[in-house]
């Protein structure tokens, strides 16, 4: 597959029996996203087996991203189910559930004041607080609508004091240690020790995955918070569902240029998400909108694109995914790849990142076939992957891990290699043969081969080697 973005999609009841997997991943999914905000552990459980049967039927590398629910800031349940209001209607909101509607999150009196605004069911319904009397918000409808059951509130301008990392998250982190998830993604983390308090918890669980912070608070996109955030993660979502709310939807699309270009400067992986492709639920082509969108998230280096209703619970799922596939191409093939620019403020500091990047400068000045990086981590990959040379990736590794890992990384295409002992040109041969199987090069093509030694030790890339296939011959 010559794409280089990639796409995940969330599973749900319309995408969770096997022939529709299969068909799926045969269209181009990349990584699969549960949703914990749904199911139980066993649906997770029976889930994660289905994906890994659909790999091995299709050949396909598709990996797992866990994605936990976060804080519950909602409102509670009314006795027909909803209510109908007018601007202009007086509402409380009861964290004692004596005078109006109920609260998950409790702690909304403490964190709000007269005057703030309150956006309800993604912004659909506006509240301004008039009052709080102990535990009673007393609010005003300033844009009516009916507002149903459990419905999300936000502050405007952010500033909730929600925990990142309720009960529920805690227990759905040992599930996903369980189902060995190659991902888990983090709601609404607003600093490092949100993120490090995840990781914490998956390691004691027994869990490796890399992690994704998903940037939906408005204090987190102030930038000393990003990169706090950023540094203790390997990945971001740019979440512009509940992002926006929070910070007015006119400054999402700067917010996610500015998120994605900061993202690749620090090495690390970006995913963008929400309506990408909204239309497509109950519509077999997408808006000219949403062509735009999935095309313009591309043209920013984004790693991945994400569905989720769309290929959860839409009509047309395996379309879908075929036509963000299409548009992905089309975009690709327009962008211009400026290597020697982006070289100009980077600083290497160590061995293994030097050697990726001179790789970067070697194959695209010579125009090579393909880029084998021979990785027991997946660093040197990721590092390749974080600046566009034109020549595609090819993580070639021993490490099951890391192969479903790397299906994420833009312009990155595992493979499984064995190796050979711990001699250099064996392994070199190896590498060759392997993509020569694979149809990826052939006699007389160009490559550019990293190794490290000793050989099998993780961050070890210390050397480059130019090699023509079919010529490989020992020292």
């Amino acid at each position: 597959m010559s794409r280089s973005t990639k796409i995940v999609a969330t599973l749900g009841p319309a995408s969770s029996d096997p022939q529709t997997l299969e068909r799926m991943f045969l269209a181009g999914v990349d990584i699969v996203r549960m949703n914990f905000s749904h199911g139980t552990a066993g649906d997770h459980e029976r889930r994660a087996e289905l994906v890994r049967e659909a790999c091995r039927k299709t050949g396909r590398t598709v990996g797992i991203m866990g994605d936990l629910q976060g804080p519950k800031i909602r409102v509670g349940k009314f006795k027909d189910g909803k209510v109908t209001l007018n601007p202009g209607d007086a509402f409380v909101l009861d964290a004692d559930l004596e005078l109006g509607v109920g609260l998950d999150y409790k702690e909304l009196p403490r964190d709000v004041r007269p005057g703030d605004v309150l956006l309800l069911d993604d912004g659909r319904i506006v509240f301004e607080v008039e009052k709080v009397v102990g535990n009673k918000v007393y609010c005003r409808v300033r844009h009516g609508g009916v507002l149903s059951n459990n419905k999300g509130i936000n502050r405007l301008g952010g500033g909730l004091t929600a925990p990142a990392l309720p009960p529920k998250d805690v227990e759905d982190i040992r599930t996903a240690a369980k189902i060995r998830v190659d991902y888990l993604a983090v709601s609404f983390p607003k600093s490092s020790t949100d993120m490090s308090m995840a990781r914490q918890l998956l390691h004691a669980a027994g869990g490796e995955a890399f992690l994704i912070a998903k940037i939906e608070r408005a204090e987190a996109v102030e930038p000393k918070a990003l990169t706090d955030i950023m540094s203790a993660c390997e990945g971001i979502m740019v979440a512009r569902g509940d992002l926006a709310v929070e910070v007015g939807d006119a400054s999402v699309p700067a917010l996610q240029k500015r998120m994605i270009r900061l993202a690749r400067e620090q090495n690390k992986l970006t995913i963008t998400a929400t309506q990408m492709m909204e239309s497509m639920i109950s519509s077999p082509v997408p808006t000219r909108a949403e062509v735009s969108d999935v095309a313009n998230a591309v043209l920013d280096g984004t790693d991945a694109v994400m569905l989720s209703a769309e290929t959860a619970s839409g009509k047309y799922p395996v379309e879908t995914i075929a036509a963000m596939s299409r548009i992905c191409e089309v975009a690709e093939d327009s962008a211009e790849v400026t290597l020697d620019r982006d070289f100009l403020d980077r600083i290497f500091t160590r061995v293994d990142q030097s050697i990726a990047m001179a790789a970067l400068f070697t194959a695209y000045h010579l125009k090579v076939k393909a880029i084998a990086a021979l990785t027991e981590s997946g660093s040197t990959a990721l590092w390749m992957s974080r600046i566009n040379c034109g020549v595609p990736i090819y993580a070639l590794t021993s490490q099951t891990a890391t192969r479903y890992r790397c299906a994420l990384f833009r312009d990155t295409y595992p493979l499984m290699v064995k190796y050979v002992g711990h001699d250099r040109e064996e392994l070199l041969e190896e590498a060759e043969n392997v993509l020569v199987k694979n149809r990826v090069v052939q006699k007389g093509d160009l490559i550019v081969i990293t190794i490290g030694e000793p050989i099998g030790k993780a961050g070890g890339t210390n050397t480059m080697k130019i090699v023509r296939v079919g010529e490989h011959r020992r020292a």
